[in-house]
């Protein structure tokens, strides 16, 4: 199975043509270039002609492009669809996603406008609505015309929808995240965590993009460049972790261990699903060495 390494999207204001330029050059796994939050009403349509020429362009390597379109409800969402539509990034970002009828929607109409296969939907999870949903959003991964394949979340939005505080450890929001998690990997969904705000913390990032990562989150957003490192550093596979995640399969691998559900391992009992696991490990450090190269 091939990975595509999440652990660091950036958020790029759509209306700000150097920070698009200089996405390109960015170690970040991915982008997003944003129509909505980072774009004031009155910029949105350059915004827009700028966000679709770029991605025209290319040029961005092996770093994932998305596209964050303005909300269903919102006058700018219908042509920010087609525009992305037809500038063909890797994924359109819908936000305020809250119901299977808004997916379902948004699949709808990339089909009707022919829209390449390769272009995915990413769903924006922000409002309480999308937590309580939030199975059955995630089900909708399963039928191949919703394009679904991501859920990014929403935590600054959320916050303000529910008048939960931001703190350190984010206790308030844990319960709705482990949920959004289960999910997501319940139904082979990949999901991002929130930004973190305070860009002057390098310390309290560092502890969210670990305790993201001990979660289960496959990557983080970001607001700025300065958080791309420390957050490639903390979603990365370990050297000493990715080398035993090797000596696992190899175990496993051996012929007389073919049909066993349990070996011993440098003195331990191990279970074939570890070896499972320590595929994944592997997969996903080659998938960066590869992005890297």
């Amino acid at each position: 199975m091939a990975f595509r390494p999440r652990r660091s999207v950036l958020y790029m204001p759509g209306s700000n043509a150097r920070a698009i330029e200089k996405a390109r050059a960015l170690p970040a796994d991915g982008v997003i270039l944003d129509l909505e939050d980072a774009v004031a009403p009155d910029a949105k349509e350059q915004a827009r002609r700028q966000v679709v020429d770029a991605v025209k362009a290319g040029g961005f390597g092996p770093r994932e492009v998305v596209i964050r379109v303005n909300g269903i409800d919102t006058p700018w969402h219908a042509d920010d669809l087609a525009a992305a539509a037809h500038a063909g990034p890797d994924a359109i970002l819908i936000p305020k996603i809250g119901r299977i009828a808004q997916i379902e929607l948004i699949g709808q109409r990339l089909l009707d406008m022919k829209t390449n296969h390769k272009t995915r939907v990413w769903a924006m999870i922000e409002t309480p609505e999308a937590i309580f949903n939030i199975n059955a959003l995630a089900a909708a991964a399963h039928d191949s015309e919703t394009r679904l394949a991501g859920f990014v979340m929403g935590t600054n939005d959320l916050a303000k929808e529910t008048r939960a505080r931001l703190l350190p450890g984010r206790a308030p929001m844990l319960s709705w995240l482990a949920t959004c998690l289960l999910a997501a990997h319940a139904h082979g969904v990949d999901i991002l965590d929130g930004v973190y705000n305070n860009l002057g913390d390098a310390k309290g990032f560092e502890e969210e993009c670990i305790q993201a990562r001990d979660m289960g989150f496959d990557g983080k957003t970001l607001i700025h460049p300065n958080q791309i490192e420390p957050c490639n550093a903390v979603f990365s596979p370990g050297a000493d972790e990715v080398a035993h995640a090797r000596k696992l399969i190899a175990a496993f691998d051996l012929p007389e261990n073919k049909d066993k559900g349990v070996v011993q391992v440098e003195g331990r009992m191990v279970e074939r699903m570890h070896a499972e696991m320590a595929r994944r490990t592997v997969a996903i450090a080659e998938a960066i060495n590869n992005a890297r190269g």
